[in-house]
């Protein structure tokens, strides 16, 4: 019987595990829109992440690298890759890089093959 009830709640420990990471790692379809939106953190160049990148092109596969280089430098984390290119080509404000938008952008990001 403690076996039972030991093992019970071992798995819903790992459910209530698993079902937190899902919903911090942000939602990918909500990304998509942000990666389009030429407005993200207050953009006024017009451009939006798809003007560079159209359908993802040249970052497949950019949640998979240990460090992240674009034409202004080199980064450690794929959200200070995020928010130069904010800065520079949107010509907006970084974001918070622990906020909804950022895990959602990051979601979407790594979900390019």
């Amino acid at each position: 019987m403690m076996n039972k009830l030991k093992t019970t709640m071992l798995v819903l420990i790992v459910l209530v595990v698993a079902v937190s990471l899902g919903f911090a790692a942000g939602e990918m379809e909500k990304g998509k829109a942000l990666f389009n939106n030429p407005t993200l953190g207050g953009g006024t160049s017009g451009k939006s992440c798809n003007t560079c990148h159209p359908n993802g092109k040249g970052l497949e596969g950019i949640g998979a690298k240990k460090e992240w280089t674009n034409p202004v430098g080199k980064y450690n984390t794929l959200e200070a890759a995020v928010n130069i290119c904010i800065v520079k080509a949107l010509q907006g404000k970084p974001l918070d890089e622990k906020s909804e938008q950022m895990q959602d952008l990051i979601a979407y990001l790594k979900s390019i093959k």
